[in-house]
């Protein structure tokens, strides 16, 4: 006899099935959370996880005292609403056993690790009426879940509104925004949505794409009770800026024994080594040349490719990952990437955000990241010398200070804080960073208008290095260019008048100023 879901049990089922299978870094999901564990919105994640479980435990022992805890009991709408509550309850009740497969995992390296638990959740997926190939199916995928929320999560510290924006973009790009479709149709079909990340040096875009890498549905072996492959080993990077051009296309590739001069053996590159179940990260993408574009290109087209000095070609099955730290409109330039090569490269494109607007969206952010670097220095939390490393910087930067160098930077600040006990910021980064200091200022609020002006007016004369020029570019008198450069700086006054002397005048000596 098939059973039916009161209208009481289906409102609230359907909201837990929602919950459960929805990007947990969104609004949405911490709404459907405190709306089923009947909390206030200051709650704690910790909190709302809590008292979801708890609710739904009570809710699911009523449909088991009425012997009704079990998906063959039920048809159409309603099997599909228990299923997913039936998942989600077992997600929860594995969960630490799932982290700490997740950190077996990552001792073992590139072995796969035993499934301890393997018999313990067929039995209580079996108990709910999943048959044996649903189980391999939704066991593999909750471990996927688990391993994308583990590592987006941990890998990316920050609760500024950007940091957020970021772990919920890594999650639609591993799941698509519908769990429920991906899991219907894209699981298998994920390598052709490549990913371009963008932002500045430092800002963390290798943990990012690491996340997204690891993240990848791997199957399950159910005769060995382990998963066919390591996630350890799903993810490769590729630095293209450390390689020569001529030797690019040998690292993508790779290349056969004869090839060219020095290929003494065979050789492998990052598309024949990445698993069918991984994903490769080709790093400073945006140096690359054309003819590399071009092959790349077919790469992500028609997913083959050849080795350097071979006419055999192989498949490539693994998702592509790029990043560079070049701007949009910079890759979109002259000097950037071709069209093609663009519009099949951005299938999601993804900003990593600069420390900077992370600590102005939420000056937290700079403790919290202390917080966790000196952890993994020492080993510990240590919350003494977090306060030590705060008052040094404090005390020794600006308040604005633009963190030119990003995360990588306040990792060295704290290291050499813990040295030296000082740290008095990448000075050097006044001209070149200038730009950012302007934008910052322009982001906060916190400049006025003549700043702004001498800012720019700066930035030109770095550039074209005339008060003339800079003149003639902002439509401003040059004795008010020449005012505002030194706003910033005094010495482009002699600077700049030497320049324009040797520039505006003529082989024989006569100053050509007034005829210009």
């Amino acid at each position: 006899m098939t059973e039916q879901l009161s209208g009481r049990d289906r409102d609230f089922f359907t909201l837990v099935s929602r919950a459960g299978f929805i990007n947990p870094f969104s609004d949405e999901r911490i709404e459907l959370e405190l709306k089923i564990a009947g909390l206030s919105p200051a709650a704690s994640r910790e909190d709302r996880t809590k008292g979801l479980v708890d609710v739904l435990s009570a809710r699911i022992a009523e449909l088991e005292e009425a012997e009704k805890a079990n998906i063959t009991l039920y048809a159409g709408e309603d099997r599909r609403i228990m299923e997913k509550v039936f998942l989600v309850e077992l997600f929860y009740q594995f969960k630490d056993k799932f982290d700490e497969l997740i950190k077996n995992q990552i001792e073992s390296s590139t072995v796969s690790a035993k499934i301890p638990f393997y018999n313990e959740i067929l039995a209580a997926m079996t108990h709910r009426g999943f048959e044996e190939e649903a189980f391999k199916r939704y066991f593999a995928l909750a471990f996927q879940i688990r391993r994308a929320f583990y590592f987006i999560d941990r890998s990316l510290v920050g609760n500024s509104p950007s940091m957020r924006m970021l772990r919920w973009s890594l999650w639609n790009n591993v799941f698509t925004h519908n769990i429920d479709l991906y899991d219907r149709y894209l699981r298998k079909r994920m390598e052709d949505f490549s990913t371009l990340l963008l932002g500045e040096t430092g800002t963390g875009k290798g943990a990012a794409a690491q996340a997204i890498g690891r993240s990848g549905f791997i199957p399950l072996d159910r005769r060995r009770k382990i998963f066919v492959e390591s996630f350890t080993q799903s993810f490769i990077s590729l630095n293209l800026s450390q390689f020569p051009e001529t030797l690019i296309e040998s690292a993508l590739f790779g290349h056969k024994k004869g090839a060219f001069t020095g290929a003494v053996e065979d050789y492998q590159g990052v598309f024949d080594r990445c698993s069918p179940y991984g994903a490769i990260l080709l790093d400073e993408i945006g140096e690359v040349s054309y003819p590399i574009q071009i092959k790349l290109l077919q790469v992500l087209q028609e997913r083959i490719f050849s080795p350097v000095g071979s006419q055999k070609q192989s498949r490539f099955h693994g998702r592509v990952i790029a990043a560079t730290n070049r701007s949009k409109e910079e890759i979109r330039g002259k000097t950037g990437f071709r069209d093609d090569f663009y519009y099949r490269l951005c299938s999601d494109i993804i900003i990593v955000p600069p420390l900077r607007k992370r600590i102005q969206e939420n000056p937290k952010e700079l403790d919290l990241l202390l917080s966790k670097t000196v952890e993994r220095l020492i080993g510990q939390p240590s919350p003494e010398l977090v306060e030590m490393i705060r008052g040094v910087i404090d005390s020794q930067l600006q308040p604005d200070y633009p963190w030119p160098g990003n995360v990588r930077e306040l990792e060295q600040c704290t290291r050499r804080v813990l040295l030296k006990g000082v740290y008095t910021g990448e000075f050097e980064f006044k001209e070149v960073e200038l730009d950012r200091k302007l934008i910052n200022g322009i982001e906060k609020g916190s400049i006025d208008a003549a700043s702004l002006v001498s800012g720019y007016c700066y930035l030109l004369y770095q550039r074209y290095q005339t008060f003339e020029e800079v003149a003639r570019r902002t439509a401003l008198d040059r004795r008010t260019v020449k005012k505002y450069i030194q706003d910033w700086s005094p010495e482009p006054d002699d600077k700049a008048d030497a320049n324009e002397s040797m520039i505006l005048q003529t082989p024989n000596g006569i100053d050509n100023k007034d005829n210009n």
